[in-house]
């Protein structure tokens, strides 16, 4: 993806909420279900994951495999929040 394009969402990203918040049972398949729709309904979706649903690893790598999982391309992590684009 584009760099301008890539800051044009991260910007966007900043004035959302977040959509789905994933909890201590981690990224099950009804929280994938879930993000699927929410990305197929708003193409941009802010993703807040408690630090122990990383099951030990780093939010990033996390994040990343989420991404994977859900066929979205992963913009941005802060903190515990995730921004995720299809």
């Amino acid at each position: 993806m584009e760099k301008e394009k890539l800051y044009q969402l991260r910007t966007e990203a900043t004035k959302i909420k977040p959509l789905i918040n994933i909890g201590k049972n981690g990224m099950t398949e009804s929280v994938l279900e879930e993000i699927k729709k929410q990305v197929k309904v708003n193409r941009l979706v802010k993703i807040k994951m408690l630090k122990t649903s990383a099951e030990g690893e780093d939010i990033k790598i996390s994040a990343e495999k989420l991404a994977e999982a859900t066929k979205t391309t992963l913009i941005d992590v802060r903190g515990s929040t995730v921004v995720l684009y299809r």
